[in-house]
């Protein structure tokens, strides 16, 4: 792969055009696990969705019991139900960019893969498919079967527009551990070399800088996203923000970098007007852009 300069500090897009009254806006769609506690998974993607002026369709992949302490159980949808949600409303409504989040096993990966195909959804065609590949909650616990990690890498990520790895899943996924630049530059190439278009390489997990820094790349431009780190605990759902707030640009037709610039700083505000909620995390707030200031 050949590399370019670095450039630093894309500047996100003041926002996105809202929706003319009557007019049907852009669609979306979201394939992902529902989240009991309304921080994460597809209540976490709805709520970006409704504050960014998108009509989001769903596809529910597992229904997951949890709160903000931790995930106690899930169980799976059926890969066919999975595949039938995707086929009704991508042939009824039309699908402008999607999502995936918690997708949990192998024969999942596979039904929406073989459903995206169908549905012309993907990095091989005009609608665009944001990968964000849910390995485990916030807590640790396990959202994905660890024999489906070989899916997400030969079925899944090839099918990627762009794919939203945290370190973790980044580790998981390549083997690499990210502890500075050139490490998650290499973690970049990595996940190009599996088949995606774009990849994005998040640092918010990167404990030891002092700002929050993602590395976006398509192996020729190496683009870093940096933010000031936000003193919160409150962090539940923000990969999910992120992840739904690109796809939600990405719908109007915007640029993968610009996309990620403006989830980028997006998911930054949501961070700053997180909330308490129960005895552990609560959740990033997209709810910023209707609060009183």
């Amino acid at each position: 792969m050949t590399e370019a300069a670095v450039v630093r500090e894309v500047p996100a897009p003041s926002g996105l055009p809202g929706a003319v009254r009557g007019d049907t806006p852009h669609r979306v769609l979201t394939i992902a696990g529902s989240d009991s506690g309304g921080g994460a998974g597809i209540q976490a993607d709805m709520r970006t969705f409704a504050m960014l002026g998108v009509h989001a369709c769903v596809a529910v992949t597992a229904v997951t019991v949890q709160n903000s302490i931790g995930v106690s159980g899930f169980v799976e949808m059926e890969p066919s139900v999975v595949t039938a949600q995707i086929r009704s409303v991508a042939g009824d409504i039309g699908i402008e960019a999607a999502k995936t989040g918690m997708l949990a096993s192998t024969g999942i990966i596979e039904a929406v893969a073989a459903a995206a195909d169908d549905a012309r959804i993907g990095r091989a065609f005009d609608t665009p498919l944001v990968v964000d590949p849910v390995a485990a909650s916030m807590h640790g616990d396990s959202l994905l079967a660890a024999e489906a990690l070989d899916a997400v890498r030969t079925v899944l990520i090839p099918r990627a527009t762009v794919v939203t790895p945290n370190l973790d899943e980044v580790r998981l996924i390549t083997g690499l551990d990210v502890n500075d630049g050139a490490s998650q530059r290499d973690a970049a190439h990595a996940l190009l070399d599996l088949g995606a278009r774009w990849a994005l390489v998040k640092g918010g997990h990167l404990r030891s800088s002092r700002d929050s820094p993602d590395l976006l790349s398509d192996g020729r431009d190496h683009i870093e996203l940096r933010t000031q780190r936000v003193g919160t605990p409150h962090d539940h759902g923000a990969g999910d923000t992120l992840a739904a707030a690109i796809t939600a640009a990405l719908s109007h037709g915007v640029s993968v970098p610009r996309a990620v610039a403006f989830a980028k700083a997006w998911v930054t505000e949501g961070l700053r007007w997180a909330y308490p909620l129960g005895a552990g995390h609560g959740p990033v707030n997209p709810l910023w852009r209707v609060s009183a200031p």
